[in-house]
């Protein structure tokens, strides 16, 4: 059995990943959670080894309650919104095809999951969007059946009010994201304030390092503003934007002039118009993706955890 532990590695490490990501919101933190879960699986006995993904799983998850936990203690003195750490591309949606599991990935989603404990949030990723039966999450968790079912409805109650409605139409919402894209390049105010939703909202994670924006800011006039005026300052230094899905969702890189990342954005699309805008510029938040640009780095940090 050792010597698979290999094709192990290999077939599972995604699996785990997302699960630790979705519970973490933080590529680093997952990596480690993951890292050390395979630690632990290495030292498995063969009993455990004739399942690895069970047990991965259990493994997986339970670091991940306790790393989370850590985090929110970091997460409290965190300087402006906080956003998860992104991913870029469509290799990071391999853990699943189902709505469920492509909605739990996007910034919004895990947004949300922040207002959950960690057990809860263990519970009704699980349960709800992995597919485990509650006999196996209960195992996993070591609580009883009654009580994981009671954490579950509880996690449903909470997210309830305001877990987040996509575009059902893939094609549609690349569409949009095309135009705005466009129109910001463009410069085209009269095209930016046609695809906003007048109750829009532009979160800006800079945490203590970057340029992002200290609170939400609402209304498409606003986020239009401030759009052009960071479009006008782009085009000065040769900004290039560079469609890419972001957590799943329409988004774009934005580099300077040498290919260097200055931040990520990523758009939620529902109604037929963008809703919600998310930039992340902290540099602690982009350093998994490539050389970073110095371009939207704050030169006087204000105090505040970078994660």
């Amino acid at each position: 059995m050792r010597g698979d532990l290999e094709t192990i590695y290999r077939d599972l490490r995604p699996y785990a990943f997302a699960i630790a990501y979705r519970m973490l919101g933080s590529v680093g933190e997952a990596e480690d959670v993951v890292h050390d879960a395979f630690l632990r699986l290495n030292g498995a006995g063969e009993e455990e080894l004739r399942s690895p993904k069970a047990f991965l799983a259990k493994i997986t998850t339970r670091l991940a309650i306790d790393a989370l936990r850590s985090a929110r203690l970091r997460r409290e003195s965190y300087y402006g919104p906080w956003l998860p750490e992104p991913l870029v591309g469509e290799t990071w949606t391999d853990a699943g095809d189902s709505v469920e599991m492509a909605d739990s990935l996007t910034m919004a989603f895990l947004v949300v999951l922040e207002k959950l404990s960690a057990v809860e949030r263990a519970v009704f990723l699980l349960h709800d969007v992995f597919d485990f039966a509650y006999p196996e999450v209960s195992a996993i968790l070591d609580k009883s059946e009654a009580n994981c079912r009671q954490l579950a409805s509880r996690a449903r109650r909470r997210l309830a009010e305001e877990r987040p409605r996509f575009e059902a139409s893939r094609e549609q919402r690349e569409h949009l994201a095309e135009r705005f894209f466009d129109a910001c390049q463009g410069r085209d105010m009269n095209g930016l304030v046609e695809l906003l939703a007048g109750d829009a909202v532009f979160y800006g994670d800079g945490g203590s390092k970057g340029t992002g924006v200290h609170r939400p800011l609402h209304g498409r006039d606003n986020i239009v503003k401030l759009l052009m005026a960071w479009f006008r300052r782009g085009h000065q230094f040769g900004m290039q934007v560079r469609p890419r899905p972001i957590n799943g969702q329409p988004g774009a890189e934005f580099l300077d002039q040498d290919g260097r990342l200055i931040n990520v954005i990523s758009l939620d699309v529902a109604g037929g118009q963008i809703q919600t805008v998310r930039s992340v510029v902290n540099p602690d938040k982009l350093a998994h993706l490539g050389p970073l640009s110095p371009i939207g780095r704050r030169s006087d940090p204000p105090a505040g955890d970078e994660r």
